[in-house]
């Protein structure tokens, strides 16, 4: 927000090293930020940092040739594939890596072997992307029954639209601050993202409330997250990547607008009150349209939707290939001891003092 605090103190300061004016030519300057908006324009200029490189997150290739640094030390299993990891790890940093191939060997440790194996790897990337599991955690029935059928609304949708990734994990157990996860694969490293891929994204984040409409008694506070994300990702379609054509192709609105004045003071907005009710219209339209063909989605496959549900109450967790055997019929489960209905909520019996 201003001020003289190190950035500035620092600026000056390599502006008087690098002034040119002295003899020696044997002092490289080297420097680093994740900040690049936020630099001043002076440090830039002809003479001074002239090779620009960016470091962006590792591709496939670079994962695997990191993951390989790292697994040099650990005993790895027959089962463990390098390559595999490294196709489902897309936008974990060399840091986030080197975190999986350490909190799977923890693992083994802890389980007394001697290598690691695939399983560790797993719960491992689970563990780096959301946290460790919270078994110990006392959650109701119905909260459990609420979360599975919000859970299996993620998966059946994702797999009913062409443009999503693979389903690698469904869960209802309980990791940071999620009551359940549906955690996908990504099969390719596509930088580019197309229209019909974010529409169908928002399709598939308000899978979990579509399913909690149709399938509890209510909807409930579990989709806040979901929805917030399909709002934001609707609006950047809108506003930034010009998808809309009532808007137009044109951007509405900058991220980098005067940063050295503060992120709220130097906010400026570059659009009438009127551009913003049509904007408003629009990201409203987006999430609408997506919500109705969701729900036709998850009504068309009730069916799934069910068998689904009741497995994760039963057994807590599916893996992305006994799902797709379960989406293909291939897979024959007894859930028959399973509730159709939501639980009753549970009342808490309190002992208190007797009034003498």
């Amino acid at each position: 927000g201003g001020g003289h605090d190190e950035r500035e103190q620092t600026l000056n300061q390599l502006l008087v090293e690098m002034d040119g004016f002295t003899g020696n030519e044997s002092v490289i300057v080297i420097a680093a930020t994740n900040r690049r908006d936020i630099l001043d324009p002076a440090l830039l200029r002809p003479g001074r940092f002239d090779r620009q490189i960016v470091v962006g997150y590792p591709d496939v290739k670079g994962r695997e040739e990191i993951l390989q640094v790292h697994a040099k030390n650990k005993p790895l299993g027959p089962d463990v594939d390098i390559k595999r990891i490294a196709r489902t790890t897309r936008g974990f940093t060399g840091a986030d890596l080197e975190n999986v191939l350490n909190e799977a060997a923890l693992l083994a440790a802890r389980n007394n072997r001697s290598a690691i194996i695939e399983a560790d790897i797993e719960e491992a990337t689970l563990k780096v992307i959301a946290g460790p599991e919270k078994k110990s955690r006392i959650v109701t029935a119905r909260d459990n029954f609420i979360t599975a059928y919000h859970e299996a609304g993620h998966a059946v949708a994702s797999y009913n639209l062409k443009t999503q990734e693979k389903v690698h994990q469904v869960t209802i157990i309980q990791r940071g601050m999620a009551a359940g996860m549906t955690i996908y694969r990504p099969d390719t490293d596509d930088r580019t993202v197309s229209r019909t891929k974010m529409r169908e994204e928002i399709i598939s984040l308000l899978g979990g409330r579509c399913a909690e409409e149709l399938f509890t008694d209510d909807i409930s506070t579990g989709a806040s997250n979901d929805i917030e994300r399909a709002t934001s990702t609707a609006r950047k379609m809108v506003t930034k990547y010009g998808f809309s054509k009532k808007i137009g192709t044109v951007v509405y609105g900058s991220d980098n607008d005067e940063v050295f004045l503060g992120k709220d003071y130097g906010h400026t907005k570059n659009y009438s009150e009127a551009v913003a009710a049509q904007i408003d219209e629009e990201v409203r339209a987006i999430i609408d349209k997506a919500y109705s063909e969701c729900l036709e989605i998850l009504k068309a496959h009730a069916d799934k939707m069910h068998i689904l549900a009741k497995y994760l109450l039963k057994y807590e967790k599916i893996d992305g290939d006994d799902f797709d055997k379960l989406m293909k019929n291939e897979l024959v489960v007894d859930v028959s001891d399973i509730p159709d209905e939501i639980p009753p909520y549970e009342k808490v019996e309190t002992q208190g003092s007797e009034n003498n």
